[in-house]
Parts: structure tokens; C-alpha cells; sequence
């Protein structure tokens, strides 16, 4: 519905381009606690338990939008409530009124996981959002500088947010934290992801039938199961998601700045 405000993308892109980055940097312990934790399971769980798509998604440009800190050390991005409420596509299939209220009822679940802090700035119509920690502790938020994943822009720029499902967001996000191949026994995604086996086979499913990810079978020896053999599969994520097409863009990027500056 579109109530005379301009296309919902271009308020994304605009946040994006912004940011002067490619990618979103996000802290692993979003998807999993480090080893030595009694629970391996972090806060990402809590959004796949809840069925939540539509609150990781807008976490995660909330986490894009915001690139730099103030002089206090806050990471933030102050906007009116309605521009919010366009940029998390609330108005698609609603007007202003109910587009805002679901707005609001997105940044407060992000607020009660302890990932953003919500206030009024200025007259009160605009909205100050604050990161926080990204394991969900609630404490003062970092710039991830070690254990982190990148999420490329592309992710919003080809429109696979409107596509994507939950599970596969989150098993994404999983193999973005992971080394270039990596095995993902489903059986142990309760104990390491806190989900369960079916959710993560269903979302590297549908990214390997996306062509984010690839897989590779094969049978390794396992001298006590009733064959001697197991299947095992091996991820890898494909562009413009891997390593190196983000390295790419952002010597593009490095370069266009430069040739902007001369």
C-alpha cells in the first residue's frame, strides 16, 4: 500500500549506501556462543523458536545502517518512526497507521532480546535506535574486530530478503561464520545452534537450491556403524556471498572512492 511515500527499497538502498560498506559485519556470538559457554546457543535462536523473520531481517539492516560511532562511543541511526516502518517493507501490505504500529512492535522485540535500545529524539517523532551487544546480553556494543561474519549487501540489493525463508537466513548466517568448507552434522544443531535438525536441513536446502551454497557428499570411514561408511556434506558458500567477491567490491568500492577524491 502505498500512501504516497516513495518504493520501500529505496529507502534500504539509501540506508546502505550510506554505510559506505558492502557488507554488515555481525558478531558470531549472534549465531553462536564461544566454546567454554555452559550453552552454545545464542540469540539467534530465540528469533527461529519465535518464528520471527521479519525481526532478524530488520536487525540485521538496523545493523547495516548503522557504520560508525559517535563521540561517546554509541553506534545508532536516528529516524522518523514511518521511515523505519517503510524501510522494514511494514507498509507493503498495510497503511501508514498499521504500517507504524508494526514498526514499533519490531523494535520493541529487538529491544526485550536486549539487541537494540529504543528512545524519542528530538520533537518525538523520530527514533534514536542504539546497538547493543550482539550476544544479546545487552551490554555496550563493539565493532566486530575478530570472531565475525559478513553479510553482503547483495543480500538486499537482489531481493532475496523478500524471498529468503527463515531457516535459510539462519543456516546462511551459520555457514557465513564458518571456515570456507565445513561440515554441518544437523544432529548436532540443537546443541551447538539451539534449532532443531529439520529446521537446518531445510535451510541449507533451499540456499543450495538458491545456488548460495554448494554441497559436496561424501562417504568417510566410520569402522563401527553397521556399513563401515557415513555421508557426510560439506558446505561452501557460492557469490556473491564468499570471501572473495566481498574482497572484490570492496576494492571496487576503495577505488571509486579514490577516483572521487582526485
Amino acid at each position: 500500500m502505498n500512501d504516497n511515500q516513495i518504493d520501500w527499497r529505496e529507502t534500504v538502498e539509501t540506508l546502505l549506501a550510506r554505510s559506505k560498506r558492502s557488507f554488515v559485519p555481525i558478531d558470531k556470538s549472534f549465531v553462536q556462543l564461544p566454546r567454554g559457554n555452559e550453552e552454545r546457543n545464542s540469540v539467534l535462536a530465540r528469533f527461529i523458536r519465535n518464528g520471527d523473520l521479519r525481526g532478524l531481517k530488520a536487525y540485521l539492516l538496523i545493523a547495516a545502517s548503522t557504520s560508525s560511532s559517535d563521540e561517546n562511543g554509541e553506534w545508532y541511526t536516528t529516524l522518523p518512526l514511518q521511515t523505519w516502518a517503510r524501510a522494514f517493507g511494514c507498509f507493503q501490505h498495510a497503511g501508514i497507521d498499521s504500517g507504524k504500529a508494526a514498526a514499533t512492535k519490531i523494535l520493541s522485540r529487538l529491544q526485550q532480546r536486549k539487541l537494540i535500545k529504543r528512545e524519542r529524539s528530538g520533537s518525538g517523532r523520530e527514533v534514536k535506535v542504539r546497538l547493543l551487544s550482539q550476544d544479546g546480553s545487552g551490554g555496550p556494543y563493539q565493532r566486530p574486530r575478530q570472531r565475525f561474519l559478513r553479510l553482503s549487501y547483495e543480500f538486499w540489493r537482489t531481493g532475496l530478503d523478500e524471498e529468503i525463508s527463515l531457516p535459510a537466513l539462519a543456516m546462511l548466517l551459520v555457514v557465513l561464520g564458518e571456515k570456507s568448507y565445513c561440515r554441518l552434522p544437523s544432529e548436532r544443531m540443537p546443541e551447538w545452534y539451539g534449532w532443531s535438525a529439520d529446521t537446518a536441513e531445510r535451510g541449507l536446502h533451499e540456499l543450495v537450491e538458491r545456488g548460495l551454497v554448494s554441497r559436496i557428499s561424501e562417504s568417510i570411514s566410520t569402522p563401527l556403524s553397521p556399513t563401515g561408511f557415513s555421508k557426510v556434506n560439506t558446505y561452501t558458500v557460492l557469490p556473491p556471498f564468499d570471501r572473495e567477491s566481498l574482497n572484490s567490491s570492496r576494492r571496487r568500492r576503495d577505488m571509486t572512492e579514490v577516483k572521487a577524491n582526485e
